[in-house]
């Protein structure tokens, strides 16, 4: 077995496409349009299935804002340089909610960011 994506229903979805693809530099790897059902879903990533695991985004037609609940915690991505990655996501306009720096009670370097739906990310510092 092996996790193939992470579903995150988004309240605009060109708006989310441009975070995941500009600040975060992952790829649009397709999109599924569903008129009948009213809903669009858009699969984005560093690679492709199956070898690496995809983020599908999903737009249902007229829902522009979730309640995040309080089960969600993160999506972890590695980074070689977690200050770099932060600096990168500020520059590109996105909200930079921790800057990088030792996780509480140990020494691995991490930073957390938010997308345009107030999704967690967080970058976890890793020589890649």
């Amino acid at each position: 077995m092996r996790i193939l994506h992470t579903m995150l229903r988004v309240g605009d979805l060109q708006r989310s496409i441009d975070f995941y693809t500009r600040v975060l530099g992952m790829k649009l790897l397709r999109t599924t349009e569903n008129p009948e059902y009213k809903y669009t879903l858009a699969f984005v990533g560093y690679g492709s299935n199956p070898d690496h695991a995809e983020l599908e985004l999903t737009y249902n037609y007229g829902v522009d804002k979730y309640d995040m609940g309080t089960a969600y915690g993160h999506i972890a991505i590695a980074v070689d340089d977690a200050h770099k990655a932060c600096e990168a996501v500020k520059a590109a306009g996105g909200n930079v909610t921790r800057e990088a720096g030792p996780v509480k009670g140990g020494a691995t370097v991490i930073a957390f960011v938010t997308d345009p739906d107030g999704y967690k990310i967080e970058f976890i510092e890793r020589m890649m």
